[in-house]
């Protein structure tokens, strides 16, 4: 039986419920965005499919919902994560649901990624007016996005049109292509399949030649460290391993170059077979220039030996970035 709790919690008030096993009732964290909760509703339908318990949503009100600056003010590392990890801490959900995109490199005491389920299209997508595609926007039309990395893709496929910084929830943005404030905005692919508005795409950007967020598209399961056998069992069911295995190496380019998830930076893991693929590209913010590196390896070895792969390859990718120059675009620990 799945549930919503109406009202926010407060990030320190503690719960009854623990992932000892003690509750019947699994309760997960989220924002409380349309998107967020779309999501959530999907992971919290296998979470009660895999544990056979009640499950209940709780929203959980972040810095980056009641903003109104610009993710590249904020700083994008965390600003979406913090009140969520707090909760999860604090014993007020047992687990909390990120877009694995928002979510910092660094690890947090107390807490580990308990499960990444099945990726959805990691693609952005065009949502413009007449059903235009980026090449067929006309000299100077105004294209809106929050993302530094679509910002510099856009200048980079399209110096003659105006890049405007925007926020605001998917139906916010859309309705400013609506309404003629833009004449399109950049979206990602998955958020808009999530809350049922794929209709107004207009054109969505092959990750080859348009490469997109490390994580995207893809969501992340956090726990505490001391969840039980049980629980255990609960996120492995899960837990989707090729996406894992890709995700975990897009990442660990950010952390490399220790940069923020909102930094000008592309990334794409692929797994095929017994092989991992991993392409990744730097942006200079305004578009001019960009560096891309790809590498691959060979999935072997033991579980725990496995496990590393994915850390290994992102090294390799981003060491391959920096000898190139990365650092001369885009500063290591940019988070623009």
């Amino acid at each position: 039986m799945l549930r919503e709790r109406a009202p926010r919690i407060q990030a320190r008030a503690r719960g009854a419920g623990s992932v000892s096993g003690s509750s019947s009732i699994l309760r997960i964290g989220t924002r409380g965005s349309a998107l967020a909760l779309a999501q959530t509703r999907v992971v919290a339908s296998a979470v009660a499919k895999a544990s056979g318990l009640e499950v209940e949503i709780v929203p959980i009100a972040t810095e980056g919902d009641h903003s109104k600056e610009s993710l590249a003010t904020l700083g994008g590392t965390g600003v979406f994560a913090s009140a969520l990890r707090e909760a999860l801490l604090a014993e007020a959900c047992d687990l909390v649901v990120h877009s694995l995109k928002d979510l910092p490199t660094d690890s947090y005491p107390g807490l580990r990624i308990g499960a990444i389920p099945k990726r959805a299209d990691a693609r952005d997508a065009l949502c413009a007016r007449d059903g235009l595609t980026l090449e067929g926007l006309p000299p100077g039309a105004r294209v809106g996005t929050g993302s530094p990395r679509r910002a510099a893709q856009l200048r980079g496929w399209r110096p003659d049109v105006e890049v405007v910084d925007i926020r605001g929830n998917i139906d916010t943005r859309l309705r400013k292509v609506a309404e003629g404030e833009l004449d399109a905005v950049v979206l990602a692919a998955a958020g808009l399949g999530r809350i049922g508005r794929l209709d107004a795409v207009t054109e969505f950007f092959e990750l080859g030649k348009w490469a997109t967020a490390p994580g995207q598209g893809a969501l992340a399961i956090e726990v505490r460290d001391n969840y039980s056998s049980t629980f255990a069992a609960m996120l492995k069911a899960i837990d989707h391993p090729s996406t894992r295995l890709a995700v975990l190496a897009e990442r660990a380019i950010l952390a490399r170059l220790e940069a923020g998830c909102a930094a000008p930076i592309g990334a794409a893991g692929v797994v095929d077979g017994d092989m991992l693929f991993l392409t990744a590209t730097v942006y200079a913010p305004d578009g001019t220039s960009s560096l891309t590196s790809s590498h691959a390896l060979v999935l072997e070895g033991s579980p725990s030996e496995r496990a590393l792969l994915p850390t290994e390859l992102g090294n390799r990718v981003a060491g391959e970035l920096l000898t190139l120059g990365a650092a001369d675009i885009v500063p290591v620990g940019a988070v623009l």
